[in-house]
Formats: structure tokens, C-alpha cells, sequence
């Protein structure tokens, strides 16, 4: 059985439209057989990273010196096969979620090798994930909008040496609800995206146009900036 450990960045937990796409994804894993444990950044005192002498990696290796709730996290990520990162979309992240990614230094190795021109290091031997997703949510129409957070995390994939396995993109979306309950979009949506989770964990891919539907525009881009720029 494969093992999952899933942070969700928004402020707003559980009432977000993050935790609304979220969900389902997790669930869809859990179908296909994957234990998944799921953290809310916001619920977690964690302090920023402030040790400039990489004491993780020199002083005392694979150990921060800063005691809070990141000693809850180390052990479940050591452990998991899939790290998922799930956000809304910020500039470009939230805080807590920012402060997370940065205490996750205490898990790679200090011996760092170019790869591609780029400075890339990997996750110490013990660390068990093998994989990074991202699923996130966003306010604006288009799919760019999502371009510096899906960055982050291929960038983290790339300086762990593990695969980005893809990411649940959901721009606008908020119009997947009206009047607090979902649209008929909405749940086609949240469908799909339950079946990337499962796709995920039961094919070790999450196919092309499952994630295109997921990403598929609710309204004309034009109609959502008037609806945005009516208040003005």
C-alpha cells in the first residue's frame, strides 16, 4: 500500500475551495488503495526558517534546531511515497505554506551535484517520497494564472531528485458553487478529479485529459472580468 502525506496551504482549512478540490483527489487515492494523512498548514505552529549556518546539515544532520509542529511532519514525510502540495494560488503562496516548504531542508542531503546547469540536491536516504503533486485552486480565468506556484513545486521535485507526478490545476474556482451548494460543473469537476487520485496511485500517472477536464473553463473569460469588474 502506497503512502501519502498531503499539506493543504489555505488559510481558510477545511472552508476553502482548496479543501473542496482537495478532497475528492484524496479520496479518489484512497480508492485505488493509498493511505493518505492530510495536515492544514494554518493549523501547525511553525516557526520561519531562520538558521543560516544550515545547522540541519552540518551541525547535526537531518535534525532542525527550531522545536515546534514541523517534528509532527518530518516523520509522516519520511515515511510517505507521495508529497501532495496543495494551495490556493497567493503571490504566490500563502505563509504558512511558504514557511513549510522552507523548513523541508533538514531532509536532503548537504552533497549537491549540477544537473542541466542547475545547483540540485536529493532527499537523505530514509526520506521515502518518491513523488510531488500539486493541487491547487485559483480566482482567475486562465491557466497561467497557476505558473509560479506550479513552478515551486517542480522546483522542489527537481532539487529532491524525485518525480513531479503533475498537478490538479482549478482556476475560477469559486463558480464551481452557487449559493454555497455545487453546480452541476461543479460536481462533473470534482468527478474528475477524483478519478486523478485514483489514476494516480492505480495507473502511477494521471492521464492528460483528466486533467484538462479538471482545468476546463466554466465561463468566457470576458464574462468573469465583468463579473469581477461590475463592483467598480
Amino acid at each position: 500500500m502506497s503512502k501519502a502525506v498531503a499539506i493543504n496551504g489555505s488559510p481558510r482549512m477545511e472552508k476553502g475551495n482548496t479543501a473542496m478540490v482537495l478532497a475528492p483527489f484524496i479520496q479518489g487515492m484512497m480508492d485505488a488503495g493509498s493511505d493518505v494523512e492530510l495536515f492544514y498548514a494554518s493549523r501547525l505552529k511553525v516557526k520561519p526558517c531562520t538558521c543560516s549556518e544550515m545547522y540541519c546539515w552540518y551541525k547535526s544532520p537531518g535534525e532542525c534546531y527550531i522545536k515546534d509542529d514541523m517534528e509532527l511532519l518530518y516523520p509522516q514525510l519520511r515515511g510517505a511515497d507521495i508529497f501532495i502540495l496543495a494551495t490556493p494560488v497567493y503571490i504566490p503562496l500563502p505563509g504558512e505554506m511558504q514557511k513549510i516548504i522552507n523548513r523541508l531542508c533538514p531532509l536532503l542531503e548537504p552533497l549537491l551535484e549540477t544537473r542541466q546547469g542547475r545547483t540540485r540536491g536529493r532527499f537523505r536516504k530514509g526520506v521515502e517520497v518518491r513523488e510531488i503533486v500539486l493541487v491547487s485552486t485559483g480566482g482567475w480565468w486562465e491557466i497561467g494564472n497557476f505558473g509560479t506556484v506550479l513552478r515551486i513545486a517542480q522546483e522542489l521535485a527537481a532539487d529532491a531528485s524525485v518525480e513531479f507526478a503533475g498537478a490538479v490545476l482549478r482556476p475560477h474556482a469559486f463558480l464551481m458553487k452557487k449559493g454555497g451548494k455545487l453546480t452541476k460543473d461543479g460536481e462533473d469537476v470534482l468527478k474528475e478529479v477524483r478519478r486523478a487520485g485514483y489514476e494516480l496511485v492505480k495507473e502511477g500517472v494521471m492521464r492528460k485529459e483528466t486533467l484538462e477536464a479538471i482545468s476546463r473553463p466554466l465561463i468566457s473569460e470576458d464574462e468573469l472580468r465583468h463579473r469581477y469588474n461590475r463592483a467598480l
